[in-house]
């Protein structure tokens, strides 16, 4: 969920001005930039981690016409990380494969995604939406944050898929066997018993075949499922709003929190001037939930974004809820972003 800088309004412009530089820092800054150009490379950023053995052109082996597809929504400088059905048919057509094959080849596109400082461990996975329209998942951790900040790749390509308000899923293709964690998660899908999960060089196999006799969301009397739960009513008590509290609301809004009640959205500002936004994703094993802040996370990183680059976080939830994600919010956002503004504000039931 992006919005650019034009759509921002002008509190958010007069915000923005303050971090300009002036001439003379810039052309110092310009200057020290080439000089760097000629010294030794510095260590990795701390979400960089330990790059995935791949090409260097991820698409040196796709056809003319795919290639032009995948750079502009994949690799390009305003990608989603998510094909249309119409460019899936089309990809699949160019490439002589089905889309089980297609989403298998995509994998190492999707793991060029992959933040792993921690594990060194890259992950990727493609997931395949009921539209026919394909998600990009790539595994995220956290520096110096508890390992639940983690956010895999099946987690992040079932993110992808919720903030462009996908109804279902189908089947999702993963570099590597899922863990009992996202296969928990996986489980909050309306019919997710039948959702393929396809492995390279391995049978396809259901969830319900990997996750045998199950809890899930009926368990708790929780009858509709994480992609198609309906939007709640939500308005701000605390201040008005500008265009980052319009984005963090309506997250806030569309929040999957059956359990709780307590709907959470969250929305970033980076220095590009471009806004993600993310919705909390809860689990009826409560654990491999997924934070309003983690979901923006996959957002902005599928865009091509640096989650250093961020320099403004709003977090709206729900007053009086049972659970707050400040906390949370407050301690991914000091590790990714330190330099970042974070605001919390909240919400009631319109």
């Amino acid at each position: 969920m992006c919005e650019d800088w034009r759509r921002l309004d002008m509190k958010e412009r007069s915000e923005s001005v303050e971090h300009l530089v002036g001439r003379r820092t810039l052309l110092f800054g310009m200057a020290s930039l080439l000089i760097a150009r000629t010294l030794p490379a510095r260590r990795s950023a701390p979400l960089a981690g330990n790059a995935p053995t791949m090409p260097e052109e991820p698409l040196q082996e796709w056809a003319e016409t795919s290639k032009a597809i995948l750079r502009e929504n994949l690799l390009g400088p305003r990608s989603s990380g998510r094909l249309t059905p119409g460019q899936v048919n089309a990809v699949a057509g160019a490439e002589n494969v089905a889309v089980d094959g297609l989403m298998v080849r995509l994998l190492p596109i999707a793991r060029r995604f992959s933040r792993p400082p921690i594990s060194n461990f890259h992950v990727g996975a493609v997931a395949l939406g009921a539209s026919g329209a394909l998600y990009l998942g790539a595994n995220l951790e956290i520096p110096g944050n508890a390992l639940n900040q983690t956010v895999h790749a099946e987690q992040s390509a079932l993110a992808n898929a919720f903030a462009n308000q996908e109804r279902g899923l189908e089947a999702i293709a993963v570099t590597d066997a899922p863990c009992g964690h996202c296969r928990q998660f996986l489980n909050e899908i309306s019919d997710a018993g039948r959702i393929r999960i396809i492995v390279e060089g391995q049978k396809p196999r259901t969830l319900e075949e990997l996750l045998p006799a199950s809890f899930g969301p009926r368990d708790l009397g929780v009858t509709t499922g994480m992609l198609n739960s309906p939007s709640a009513r939500m308005r701000l008590v605390s201040r008005a709003q500008g265009a980052m509290e319009r984005a963090a609301l309506e997250a806030a809004s569309r929040a999957y929190a059956p359990n709780t009640k307590a709907g959470s959205g969250c929305a970033v500002l980076t220095r590009s001037r471009r806004v993600f936004a993310g919705s909390y994703l809860e689990n009826a094993a409560f654990n491999p939930s997924l934070s309003p802040l983690q979901s923006a996370l996959v957002n902005l990183i599928f865009a091509g974004e640096d989650p250093a680059s961020i320099r403004r976080a709003v977090l709206v939830e729900m007053d009086g809820a049972a659970i707050s994600q400040r906390a949370a919010t407050e301690a991914v956002l000091r590790a990714v972003a330190p330099e970042a503004r974070f605001e919390r504000l909240l919400a009631s039931g319109a």
